[in-house]
């Protein structure tokens, strides 16, 4: 065994052990011990069982090979490492970028004005790889842009949207506060109004992509009006303060931030003519939770299709884990409710190209898929074995990812009492207006 001086600190003492122990050179624990081909080498897809994709259009069927070619080719090699040291690989926002889907469903500016189903298959191929991409490109192309498209002047759509369609420029969406999630219609940070623009003052939360945006797309409260307004936000506007949020247990590339924003000035041309109250970012939330409910399919396809791989190769007993009976049924119930959750999420997608699309619908969607994703991923955990709490081989990995998309954009719990009130006529989450009626 190699000794090692008391005068060498602890990291070389760390190296040192590491690299030779009773003389021997270290080892590549995925060489030296191999259990299964790891997700860095991504499986074939097997998830599309009711052939899924005789569905989509020419189009779609398109833009769903490009992004999952890119995904297994580019971000699969790299992205346990990454979500490991919870830092965001930079150096792949250029092929993020080439993908042609920042802007999503935004028509002209340099956006592609994808179908709502297109940017949905998209998402989904995203989240099948790696769930953090995912909600990269969501907030920064369904809530940054979005918002500017839908509420933005002619002359703001100019300006930002077309460097943000190619991702040469990162946009954020500034909604949630410390003490305001479910109840975000309480926001507390303020808007004043000054000679020739606004200030900002407050603090914002959980906010993806915050830590290096170029664009911040704030909500702020009226001073004068007490309604609901929005405003762009420079990264560099004096005032403004972002802190990474550390030690995350899922989307650990993500970079959420925590915003302070202290006598933050934003001139008049950044006030976003299109937000006057709440109701107006319904129309953003409506897109973006369509796209939130097509995360976790993605997620569980990517689950199954990890599982489907790996019971073939990992031998017990002198056969293959896929021979048990019970390892198949797990299985199936998988593959069941990846094909349930494609449907609906399907179905969504008609109903809102439609215009037929309400709240309650969208809100179900979103709860009931994410339900389903956690029972997924929990069976996938359990055919790994050991292996299944490893980034290694994608569903320990994909278990975490899964936890804050099941929490945000509304809990599973407000999603149900959104359906549930609008198939009922009774709005039930309101606990202090429900007392007040009780006593009356």
């Amino acid at each position: 065994m190699t000794i090692v001086s008391s005068s060498q600190n602890q990291g070389e003492t760390v190296k040192n052990y590491k690299s030779s122990y009773f003389g021997l050179p270290a080892l590549d624990v995925s060489v030296a011990f191999p259990q299964a081909t790891p997700a860095s080498i991504f499986p074939p897809c097997a998830s599309d069982y009711y052939q899924f994709d005789d569905l989509l259009n020419p189009e779609e069927q398109a833009l769903r090979r490009k992004v999952r070619e890119v995904m297994e080719n580019d971000i699969a090699p790299i992205m346990t490492k990454y979500w490991e040291k919870a830092e965001f690989p930079f150096h792949v926002i250029p092929k993020l970028g080439s993908l042609g889907i920042g802007g999503s469903t935004i028509k002209g500016y340099g956006c592609p004005g994808l179908s709502i189903t297109g940017s949905a298959i998209a998402a989904a191929e995203v989240a099948r790889v790696d769930a953090s991409c995912s909600t990269f490109i969501l907030v920064h192309s369904c809530l940054g842009m979005l918002t500017i498209g839908l509420c933005g002047s002619e002359e703001q759509k100019q300006r930002y949207l077309p460097s943000l369609a190619q991702l040469h420029t990162v946009a954020c969406w500034g909604l949630t506060e410390p003490g305001i999630g479910s109840d975000a219609s309480s926001l507390k940070t303020t808007a004043t109004k000054v000679s020739r623009g606004w200030v900002l003052d407050g603090q914002k939360r959980w906010i993806g992509n915050s830590t290096f945006a170029d664009v911040l797309v704030i909500f702020a409260r009226n001073t004068n009006t007490n309604q609901i307004n929005g405003f762009i936000v420079k990264k560099d506007a004096p005032g403004l303060r972002v802190t990474k949020i550390e030690n995350k247990i899922g989307l650990r590339i993500v970079q959420n931030g925590d915003i302070l924003l202290k006598n933050v000035f934003v001139p008049d041309e950044d006030r976003l003519p299109g937000v006057n109250s709440f109701q107006d970012t319904s129309k953003v939330l409506a897109v973006s939770r369509v796209m939130v409910a097509w995360q976790p399919i993605g997620i569980s396809m990517g689950v199954y299709d990890a599982c489907h791989r790996y019971l073939k190769e990992r031998k017990q007993f002198g056969v293959p884990l896929a021979a048990f009976q019970l390892n198949q049924e797990k299985l199936v119930r998988m593959l069941g409710n990846v094909q349930a959750m494609l449907l609906i999420g399907w179905r969504l997608c008609k109903l809102y190209e439609k215009g037929k699309m309400t709240p309650g619908h969208a809100s179900l969607g979103k709860a009931w898929i994410t339900l389903r994703a956690r029972e997924t991923v929990s069976l996938g955990r359990e055919l790994l074995g050991g292996n299944g709490i490893l980034s290694d081989f994608l569903v320990g990995k994909a278990f975490c990812d899964l936890e804050p998309i099941y929490t945000y954009e509304g809990t599973y719990d407000i999603n149900s009492l959104v359906t549930g009130r609008e198939i009922t006529g009774i709005a039930s989450f309101k606990p202090a207006e429900l007392s007040k009626r009780s006593r009356l």
